[in-house]
């Protein structure tokens, strides 16, 4: 199992021939998810090699085109492509009946059950939760109310020390306490589960933060995030166009994930006036020590960060 992410678009408003606009793919332990969906979303899947019928959970952000206008079209294309497996979605107010009436006017419902979830922006909040994995929103400081989102890998079982185990006479069915990290007494005898494991694998979390100034109010909520994406509009040339639009610039995105203490930074959600993202990344390096700038197509893998954010790495691509 693995945690990976896909950049499907990292523009903002205004696509560009370099950059479509927001969409992301994440595949955490084989729950798939899409983060936003701006329009043209369907096209980059296929142009990644990524199998849009796989996608199981659909986070939006909020309302703003950029961030949505491609969800009636995938949704679509999906019908057409004979989905019968349960889609669910999560955004704001207003996006189930926006969306529901524009496939309403094509005449054609869907023949798979679709759910909405509407997550009104506040607190930090757990939304969704299985065995694996965790999905948490939050509240961003945007013109519309906007929502972040945080997923978590669970703690997964520690690995078992067999020599050891076997040493001590431990039985089949004192494995499952073990790998859960709980000690056996038998017999008057306490068997340490430190003493007949190796350790747990790694586990890891990542953070989005659409369309957003910075704020305070989401620190908490993205706090020692492994990754995360923070929006980067602008760079501080345009720092009062920034705060009238209330987007971020690359300093001050850097900025929130120092105090949240977020181990790896990826801009994103550039102006279509910038030709590419080397002001950003100087602006932002100066103030986080690991940080890039999503490009459509990059993939990451969380947990092995040298291709992506080391020295010599070169950005993965889907194969």
């Amino acid at each position: 199992m693995s945690f990976e992410l896909h950049i499907l678009g990292s523009g903002a408003a205004l696509p560009t021939s370099k950059r479509q606009a927001t969409a992301q793919y994440v595949n955490c332990n084989e729950r798939h998810i899409l983060i936003d969906c701006a329009e043209g979303t369907q096209q980059q899947l296929r142009k990644y090699g990524l199998k849009l019928q796989k996608i199981q959970y659909i986070l939006i952000s909020h309302l703003h085109g950029d961030h949505f206008f491609g969800l009636p079209g995938l949704l679509s294309t999906m019908h057409l492509l004979g989905r019968n497996k349960r889609l669910q979605i999560f955004g704001p107010p207003g996006l189930e009946d926006l969306i529901k009436a524009m496939l309403a006017a094509g005449g054609h419902p869907l023949e798979f059950d679709l759910s909405f979830h509407t997550i009104d922006p506040g607190k930090n909040q757990l939304i969704f939760e299985d065995r694996l994995i965790e999905i948490y929103a939050f509240a961003l400081k945007h013109r519309i109310p906007t929502i972040g989102y945080r997923i978590n890998e669970k703690p997964k079982a520690l690995n078992l020390d067999k020599k050891a185990i076997a040493n001590a006479g431990l039985l089949i069915e004192d494995f499952a306490k073990l790998k859960a990290g709980k000690s056996i007494e038998r017999a008057g005898k306490l068997y340490d589960y430190k003493d007949f494991t190796l350790g747990s694998v790694p586990t890891y979390s990542y953070a989005y933060c659409s369309d957003t100034k910075p704020s305070p109010n989401y620190l908490e909520a993205i706090e020692g995030a492994d990754l995360v994406y923070h929006e980067a509009t602008f760079t501080e040339q345009h720092l009062e166009r920034a705060k009238s639009t209330f987007h971020s610039t690359a300093k001050q995105a850097a900025e929130q994930a120092k105090r949240a203490k977020c181990k790896y930074l990826l801009l994103g959600h550039f102006s279509s006036r910038y030709d590419d993202a080397v002001i950003h990344i100087a602006e932002a390096s100066a103030v986080h020590p690991d940080v890039k700038a999503a490009e459509d197509g990059m993939h990451i893998v969380l947990g092995k960060w040298s291709a992506t954010f080391g020295n010599a790495g070169k950005i993965q691509k889907p194969q």
